[in-house]
């Protein structure tokens, strides 16, 4: 028996837990070892795909099912198992060749199973692949393998602002349209998001919700913050986070993460 028995905390990943820097500070990592030791569960909830989460996975070290393609999917790296998934509705190929008539600036990102697929790539794009560290494949639209377990578009915030405005005017039914960062606006179907995921993990697990502890430091992470027993955010996060309300840690490069175990440790 531990102290954290049923506790969990569930973090995205980059500029959270993973600094911009892509230098772990050790007070995360050791931080939770001890948070483990003592019964807790830890996991991750990412925007990225599994094919760009995957060699992350021993740094962060889970000891639950990861949160992936901002809740599109629940996978198991333990096992290989892919526990839950969520895709985009067929219909998001027309409706980006619409969007795309009205905004043509925008670069598009498209993620079917394993692969990656790209149409009028743009300086954030091959930046967002770099940083990924992985390739993808130039197709048209139409002609995009599916189904998609989510797609992102590239742009300087402006105009992404205003494609997100459009997209879910048209058809705000049947997608979520939420940044992860200014230049990426991630496109997955209608309920998902880290935070549904988060909470259909939480009760696969038994975990109460008054034991349930997020951190986030962007707009798509401020669903999972929403059913956080208290939300916690770094300290450098975006200012949508800490207007929402976010129990602010110390920033990602000064190791976030630790800064919420720390936290607990006086709570439990």
């Amino acid at each position: 028996m531990g102290k954290f028995d049923g506790v969990m905390i569930v973090s995205d990943f980059d500029d959270t837990f993973f600094p911009e820097s892509h230098v772990l500070p050790e007070a995360n990592r050791q931080a939770v070892a001890y948070f483990q030791s003592e019964g807790g569960i830890f996991t991750i909830a990412t925007g990225r795909a599994r094919t760009t989460f995957r060699r992350y996975v021993a740094l962060a070290n889970p000891n639950a099912p990861v949160i992936l393609a901002n809740g599109a999917q629940l996978y198991d790296f333990s096992r290989e198992v892919l526990v839950e998934e969520r895709t985009v509705p067929e219909t998001i190929a027309a409706d980006l060749l619409e969007l795309v008539k009205l905004v043509p600036e925008v670069g598009l990102e498209a993620y079917h199973g394993e692969d990656i697929y790209i149409w009028n790539p743009n300086e954030w794009t091959w930046f967002h692949l770099e940083r990924a560290k992985c390739t993808a494949q130039e197709r048209e639209i139409a002609d995009m393998p599916q189904p998609w377990g989510k797609a992102i578009l590239h742009q300087k915030n402006s105009i992404l602002k205003e494609a997100q405005r459009l997209f879910l005017d048209r058809w705000g039914d049947r997608y979520e349209a939420i940044f992860s960062n200014f230049h990426m606006l991630e496109l997955t179907g209608k309920g998902t998001t880290k935070g549904g995921m988060v909470l259909t993990l939480s009760q696969r697990l038994g975990v109460r919700q008054e034991d349930l502890y997020c951190v986030g430091d962007n707009q798509n992470d401020l669903p999972m913050l929403a059913v956080s027993a208290v939300p916690f955010a770094p300290g450098d996060c975006a200012q949508e986070v800490k207007d929402s309300g976010a129990h602010l840690l110390p920033p990602s490069e000064e190791g976030a993460i630790a800064g919420l175990v720390e936290e607990l440790d006086k709570r439990y």
